[in-house]
């Protein structure tokens, strides 16, 4: 999976359409041609970023960017067995037309050889409206497109399997025109063993992770399981050991569980445990310390056992993280090598789009100006998201100088906190 493009509009505070790219821009400066090879990659001759930076003053919507990809990707998990996932959807309020349109979701993405865009538009009650093309070469090819609970065009030919569906649909029903309004066709099909595009389309969109830089129980629980894959052990227990986190091993205690009641057997639960050296000594005669990783370990290095299962999996099999919050937990330093990580010549086609605070990342041999978006409000409370490679006049500035004094913008107007004295 190789995400180009995702766009979406009339969400949270997202009043117009915004696109984030991941698509290579073309930039002459010389300082942003020598990151070019590290920090991209080709595929079927498009040039695309292995990185993508957030940046925006608090409230200003960044997280709700997060928040679109991640309903978006429910959406289309969800769709067909939970009626009530469409409420995650939240139009614009600010807004009175707003408030009665649908939000508009669509992505632009590589599998294999072929690319695809994929979209719809839907209300928090039904999908309104549901696409799908197709594009090799420099011919887009659309396979259906879909307008309340009726399919308005279908291209029999190269979408085979949803003119199947539609026949038997037909001769259940009596009725082609058969869509649920809360599930999507797309993923509708994936429950019929013929429909071949859709479910590659629908198991690339889960290689989307969206993770919380905060960490979540989801997040603890992947990356626990990662733990008895012996080739992830071995990655995971390594960036521990690079991160200075002093974890030397890392195993589980199978305990068995208090059985009170007396009703059933007793269960086994897995005390999560790292080994460690009591100082620094470099010798193996000092004998290692056993401590709850859990209860003992630090909010920054549980986050990074967290990320490594995550990082694994995007280096070795391809998923795309989306992380909001991204270095809340971790130190500066840190942060920056797992950023250096993706955009080494190592990775091929991995991709990762943060959401960070972290001005000292806009340091100009860490990321290119197309690797760094921006997300402002304007006056009437609307998100908007623009890239600093569109801003006329920048090149080969301290970044991260320049933002802090305003002139990209997406920074906060803060007042005198001295002040609060008087009040």
């Amino acid at each position: 999976m190789i995400i180009q493009d995702f766009s979406f509009g009339n969400f949270r505070s997202f009043k117009e359409i915004q696109t984030l790219s991941l698509t290579k821009a073309k930039l002459t400066a010389k300082k942003d041609k020598v990151l070019e090879e590290s920090h991209t990659f080709v595929h079927q001759r498009d040039v695309f970023l292995k990185s993508k930076a957030i940046y925006g003053a608090n409230a200003s919507g960044k997280s709700n960017l997060v928040k679109a990809l991640s309903v978006f990707l429910k959406i289309i998990s969800q769709s067909l067995k939970n009626e009530k996932v469409l409420e995650l959807i939240n139009s614009f309020r600010l807004s009175a037309d707003s408030m009665e349109r649908p939000s508009f979701f669509q992505m632009i993405f590589w599998i294999d050889e072929t690319k695809y865009r994929y979209g719809f538009e839907a209300t928090d009650k039904a999908i309104q409206s549901e696409w799908l093309y197709e594009k090799k070469g420099k011919k887009e090819t659309c396979y259906f497109i879909r307008e309340n609970q009726a399919i308005s065009y279908l291209n029999e030919t190269l979408f085979k399997e949803g003119d199947i569906y539609l026949g038997l649909a037909q001769q259940e029903e009596g009725n082609k025109e058969f869509l649920s309004p809360t599930s999507l066709f797309l993923k509708m099909l994936t429950s019929f063993p013929f429909a071949k595009i859709s479910k590659a389309i629908v198991e690339g969109f889960e290689r989307i992770k969206v993770l919380s830089g905060l960490g979540t129980p989801e997040m603890t629980a992947y990356a626990r399981e990662a733990l008895r894959v012996p080739a992830k052990k071995s990655f995971m227990l390594e960036m521990l050991k690079r991160g200075d986190t002093a974890v030397e091993k890392l195993g589980f205690l199978e305990l068995d569980n208090d059985n009170t009641e007396g009703l059933e057997a007793p269960k086994k639960r897995s005390v999560l445990l790292s080994a460690k050296k009591l100082n620094r000594v470099d010798t193996d005669k000092i004998p290692l310390s056993l401590f709850a990783f859990e209860e003992y370990e630090s909010e920054g290095t549980q986050r990074l056992f967290e990320y490594a299962a995550y990082l694994y999996d995007a280096l070795h099999q391809g998923n795309v993280l989306i992380i909001d919050q991204f270095d809340s937990q971790l130190h500066p330093l840190l942060a920056k090598r797992l950023v250096d990580l993706f955009n080494s010549a190592a990775n091929t086609h991995s991709q990762i789009i943060f959401v960070t605070q972290n001005t000292q990342l806009m340091e100009e041999n860490l990321l290119r100006r197309d690797q760094i978006a921006f997300v402002e409000k304007d006056r009437q409370g609307g998100s908007h998201l623009y890239c600093l490679a569109e801003i006329k006049g920048v090149k080969t500035e301290a970044h991260q100088r320049e933002y802090l004094c305003g002139r990209y913008g997406a920074t906060p107007v803060v007042g005198d906190f001295k002040e609060l004295f008087e009040i």
